[in-house]
């Protein structure tokens, strides 16, 4: 960050009590909250962007199509990839917006309502905390947290704060994933004892790349934030990120959340007791450090006393579909697209299988994606009812902020924390190589201070002032 915008802790101690922000914990800057807005018909949301090059493209889309939102501001540590989207903006014919490559320096910017956060994950809860105690509402890309500790943080702080936070787990406002669970909910396929994730998605080496410069228009330290400051490599950097302890979470963390959350919900569960995983980094030798294979056990305890269990599994690579996942619900009896290609390109085209499966006494359900469902029912699984539609996740926070009425948020960030907090508990799992007993109480490992550790922090500390607060 640049020292220009950083005061003495001595001041910005002084300054923080003068203004009752309590953002000490900031270390250098003095955010102004301001008093809460009431939105009139034709009022927009002015919403402010941090990550422009891949999912924070899809936000300022999604924003800019909306007619009660604007993208009145966008922040971006990569200049690059900032120069490119502004001139993307301007052919779309949207208001050019406010610039920043310094999220800190968004924050103080009163006229901003809303931070939509599409960074790497982990800035996610720290830049989500920030906004909040700037008196912002937070849309924040899945996963909400790098670890269990900085989305505890997260939670806490939407709450004091009283701040609309949406969780970017985009099933959730999903018309056919909706109507899944509440057919199962009003008990279509039974008793539900199981449900299993699947994160079947093709996933390629990334190769081994050396130590190199720091590309020209690349605020690296930014980029870094809490993460320890390491020598640049492409492997680090853009998307290959997800593949790195320090900033990412493997793929259990980035596609998988989706699956994660829908298995969650649709079980009826919160948090587990116990949770189990094994896997590896198979076939490639290359800079991953995070599993690319990697079975995920849960179990949870429900108030009536009753067990339930949560499967999860990541693949990279060749793959079949589990309950047609993948093969189309949306075009029954038409193969999958690429089966007539070279057999090099039929893994590529028709390889993911991404979706949640449901088990219950009476039969069990198939999700697909975002905006499919089918369901067979009895002995002989006869065909049941089943679904398609998608929603927008987007449309339903911005509609929320203008109301102010927190229980029509679709993904609420106390839900996506809980789901979080599953990657989590996975991860820790097969980095310490055993099952880890949890309490849904405390939200603790049950006395393993080494999975607690993980749990906290990643075992990697965060490097200052990019801190997430002890208190928020």
């Amino acid at each position: 960050m640049s020292t220009e915008s950083e005061i003495s802790r001595r001041n910005f101690l002084k300054n923080s009590a003068k203004t009752g922000a309590g953002l000490a914990a900031l270390s250098g800057i003095t955010f102004i909250t301001h008093p809460e807005r009431v939105f009139g018909a034709n009022d927009r949301v002015q919403v402010g962007v941090c990550g422009l090059r891949g999912m924070g493209w899809g936000h300022v889309q999604a924003y800019g199509a909306m007619k009660d939102a604007a993208v009145a501001a966008v922040c971006e540590v990569d200049e690059n990839v900032l120069n490119q989207r502004l001139a993307e903006m301007d052919k779309m014919g949207l208001p050019k917006p406010k610039t920043f490559i310094d999220v800190r320096k968004l924050m103080d910017d009163k006229s901003i309502d809303a931070v939509s956060i599409a960074t790497p994950n982990h800035w996610h809860s720290l830049i989500g905390i920030w906004a909040c105690q700037a008196g912002k509402d937070v849309y924040v890309e899945k996963p909400c947290s790098h670890n269990w500790w900085e989305g505890r943080q997260l939670v806490r702080a939407a709450n004091k704060y009283n701040r609309i936070v949406q969780h970017g787990t985009q099933s959730r406002s999903g018309v056919a994933v909706i109507e899944a669970v509440q057919k199962m909910r009003e008990g279509l396929i039974g008793e539900i004892y199981l449900s299993r994730g699947l994160c079947f998605k093709v996933r390629d080496t990334i190769g081994k790349t050396p130590h190199a410069p720091v590309p020209v228009g690349v605020h690296y330290d930014l980029w870094t934030g809490p993460a320890p400051l390491k020598p640049f490599t492409k492997n680090r950097f853009h998307y290959n990120w997800h593949w790195i302890w320090d900033t990412g979470n493997g793929d259990l963390g980035n596609q998988g959340i989706h699956e994660l959350d829908v298995a969650r919900w649709g079980l009826g569960v919160d948090f587990p007791v116990k949770a189990s995983a094994i896997g590896g980094h198979f076939m490639f030798d290359d800079d991953q450090q995070t599993p690319n294979t990697l079975n995920c056990a849960y179990e949870f305890e429900t108030p009536d006393g009753k067990r339930k269990m949560l499967e999860f599994e990541v693949r990279h690579w060749i793959t079949h579909h589990e309950a047609e996942i993948g093969s189309g619900y949306k075009s029954e009896g038409v193969p999958p697209a690429g089966l007539n290609a070279p057999p090099s390109k039929i893994a590529r085209s028709a390889g993911n299988t991404i979706g949640n499966i449901f088990y219950g006494s009476k039969g069990y359900v198939g999700i697909e994606g975002y905006s499919a469902y089918k369901s067979w029912l009895g002995d002989n699984q006869e065909p049941g009812p089943e679904g398609n539609g998608g929603g927008n996740n987007w449309a339903n926070f911005i509609q929320v902020v203008q109301s102010r009425k927190k229980e029509d948020l679709h993904a609420p960030i106390e839900e996506g924390h809980k789901s979080a907090t599953l990657i989590h508990l996975a991860n820790a799992s097969y980095r310490l190589g055993r099952t880890i007993q949890f309490d849904p109480k405390t939200e603790k490992a049950v006395n393993d201070d080494q999975a607690n550790r993980l749990l906290r922090d990643g075992d990697r500390g965060y490097r200052a002032p990019y801190v997430v607060p002890e208190k928020v």
